[in-house]
């Protein structure tokens, strides 16, 4: 089976039924616990009372469906600051009732080299995580906004996100933020909505099942092969041949959890 990155015209594929089947895994389990499982959507479940709420609408129930929610694993209140140097940085504005200790946060959130931000004045933070998506036949995937959850509080700025391909290039995803206004806080409850993902396949009648994957042998080998090259290379894209080329036929495992009886 050809496990190509082109969607258009691509040969040799055979015309798959049925849900899309997309793994998620963590890279690393080390405090692994406090990390949310991702979950589908459910907004047009809130009010089915009337035959007209939006909630009965086909366009909206099919919209929602594809789309996964991502939440956070931690608590985060933070202020922009510049040292005396002008030197931009962080400062945890939950100081001694933090829930999380200070050096640990430091290691889950940097902040980019001023040089390497988008826009001028416009602080991007990273905060690290241990997602990682897998799927054996192709699919892209897109992170994004969690524009469908209402923000009391909005958050200073907005999340870019991207897309790529998960069948060839599984690696981890991670919440990058841009900080348009470094005068407010940016506060996230532990729990809140991070990002979505959305999936895409060669049909788009297709649906999409996320089941937890397990981190096998071959798996852990094809993404060590693939990991880091951003660090070498400015166009990462156009080494998904490359990749693909030595990618084993099946890198998706499904984890299957005993049931009590």
């Amino acid at each position: 089976m050809d496990l190509s990155i082109r969607f258009e015209n691509t040969p040799g594929l055979p015309e798959n039924r049925g849900p899309i089947t997309v793994g998620w895994f963590l890279n690393t389990q080390k405090s692994g616990v406090i990390y949310f499982p991702p979950e589908r959507f459910r907004g047009a479940e809130k009010n089915r009372e009337h035959a007209k709420s939006a909630s009965r609408c086909p366009a909206v129930i099919n919209m929602e469906s594809r789309y996964f929610v991502f939440r956070s694993p931690i608590d985060m209140h933070l202020g922009f600051i510049r040292d005396k140097d002008g030197k931009p940085g962080l400062r945890n504005l939950a100081g001694d009732m933090s829930a999380v200790r200070s050096n640990k946060l430091g290691q889950m959130i940097t902040m980019a080299n001023e040089r390497e931000w988008r826009y001028p004045g416009v602080p991007t933070l990273q905060l690290t995580l241990p997602y990682v998506l897998i799927a054996d036949e192709p699919v892209y995937v897109t992170q994004l906004a969690p524009f469908m959850h209402y923000q009391k509080d909005p958050w200073p700025g907005t999340i870019f996100g991207g897309r790529f391909p998960i069948n060839v290039w599984p690696r981890p995803l991670m919440w990058a933020f841009e900080w348009q206004d470094t005068e407010k806080p940016l506060k996230i409850n532990r729990g809140d909505p991070l990002f979505y993902v959305m999936f895409e396949g060669l049909s788009p009648d297709r649906s999409f099942a996320l089941v937890e994957a397990e981190l096998t042998k071959d798996l852990e080998e094809y993404m060590e092969f693939v990991s880091g090259a951003v660090n070498y290379v400015n166009q990462t894209f156009s080494l998904f041949e490359r990749a693909e080329e030595i990618r084993p036929q099946t890198l998706l495992t499904p984890i299957k959890r005993r049931r009590e009886d």
